[in-house]
C-alpha cells in the first residue's frame, strides 16, 4: 500500500452536481496518481471552530496529471463548511488512504457486479475504470435525485440499472430487489464477483447473498473515522479469525474500508 501523503490541495473548480450534490475538483499531485479504487482522503475543511476533525471523502475520480474530484452532499455542519470553497482556495488532504478495492484479483472469468446506494456510486467508479470486461451496476436510491454518476458508467461500457424506493427512475424498491430479479432471470451462468459501498443494511444484504451463491462480496465499510489513519480507533469494526466463532476488530481506515463479507461480523443493528 502507497504511503500516505499530506498536501494542500488547490481548488480548482467547485460545482453543483444534481440536487444538493456537489463535484470538488481539486489539484493534489502527491495524491491523486496514487490512489486505488476503493481508497479515500482526509480532508481537513474549512469548518467552524468546535468542528476540528478531518472528514474522511471517497476519491470519485483521480487521474496521473494530479486532479482529484470529490463528490459529496452538504449534510452537517463540516460539509456545509465546504460551500464556501472556491477556485483558488486551498485545502489540506491526508491520502491515499485505506485498503480498497482488490479489483487486480477478478478471475478472468467472473462477471463484475457493482451495488451501490448513494455516495456509494462514486467511490465504485475507479473500480469500474480499472475492472475490464465491464460487467453490471446496481445504483439506488430513496429518489431520482440520489442515483448518481450513471452516465459515467455507461459511457465506460457498465450496463447501469436503477432502483428507487419512491419510483421515480428506474425499478420501484430497493435496489436489492433489483438485483435480486437480475440473479434469478438473466445471471445465466455467470459467476458474479460484487463491489459494493454504500449503507451497512445494503452492503450486509449483498454479503448475505454472495454466501448464499458461493460468491465473493468486496464490501467498503463506512464507520465515523476521527484521524483517518488508525490511531483514534473509532472505526473499528469486527472481522472474523480463521475460526468461524473467532473475531477480531480491525480498523476500517487502516485494515478496510474494503472487507470481503466472509470476513465481517455483523451486529443486531446493521440492517
Amino acid at each position: 500500500m502507497p504511503e500516505k501523503t499530506i498536501e494542500d490541495a488547490a481548488v480548482l473548480a467547485h460545482e453543483a452536481y444534481a440536487g444538493a450534490y456537489r463535484i470538488l475538483t481539486l489539484r493534489a499531485p502527491g495524491i491523486a496518481p496514487r490512489v486505488r479504487p476503493g481508497q479515500f482522503v482526509h480532508a481537513q475543511l474549512p469548518a467552524p471552530a468546535d468542528a476540528i476533525l478531518r472528514r474522511p471523502f471517497s476519491v470519485f475520480q483521480a487521474e496521473a496529471d494530479g486532479t482529484l474530484r470529490i463528490l459529496y452532499k452538504p449534510v452537517g455542519r463540516g460539509t456545509a463548511a465546504m460551500l464556501r470553497l472556491k477556485p483558488g482556495d486551498t485545502l489540506s488532504l491526508i491520502g491515499p488512504l485505506g485498503r480498497g478495492f482488490p479489483v487486480e484479483e477478478q478471475p478472468t472469468d467472473a462477471l463484475p457486479v457493482l451495488v451501490a446506494g448513494g455516495y456509494g456510486m462514486a467511490a465504485l467508479y475507479l473500480a469500474a475504470r480499472a475492472l475490464r470486461p465491464a460487467g453490471m451496476a446496481f445504483f439506488g436510491g430513496a429518489t431520482a435525485a440520489d442515483i448518481l454518476c450513471e452516465p459515467d458508467f455507461t459511457a465506460l461500457g457498465w450496463d447501469v440499472r436503477a432502483a428507487t424506493v419512491d419510483g421515480s427512475r428506474g425499478e420501484p424498491g430497493l435496489v436489492t430487489a433489483a438485483l435480486d430479479r437480475w440473479l434469478a432471470n438473466e445471471r445465466a451462468d455467470r459467476v458474479p464477483v460484487f463491489y459494493v459501498c454504500g449503507p451497512n443494511g445494503m452492503l450486509r444484504a449483498v454479503g448475505e447473498r454472495a454466501q448464499a451463491g458461493g460468491w465473493k462480496a468486496w464490501l467498503s465499510l463506512d464507520r465515523n473515522m476521527g484521524c483517518g489513519v488508525g490511531a483514534c480507533l473509532t472505526c473499528v469494526q469486527k472481522i472474523r479469525r480463521d475460526a468461524a466463532d473467532d473475531w477480531e476488530w480491525a480498523r476500517c481506515c487502516k485494515e478496510g474500508p474494503v472487507f470481503e463479507c466472509r470476513q465481517v461480523v455483523w451486529d443486531a443493528s446493521d440492517r
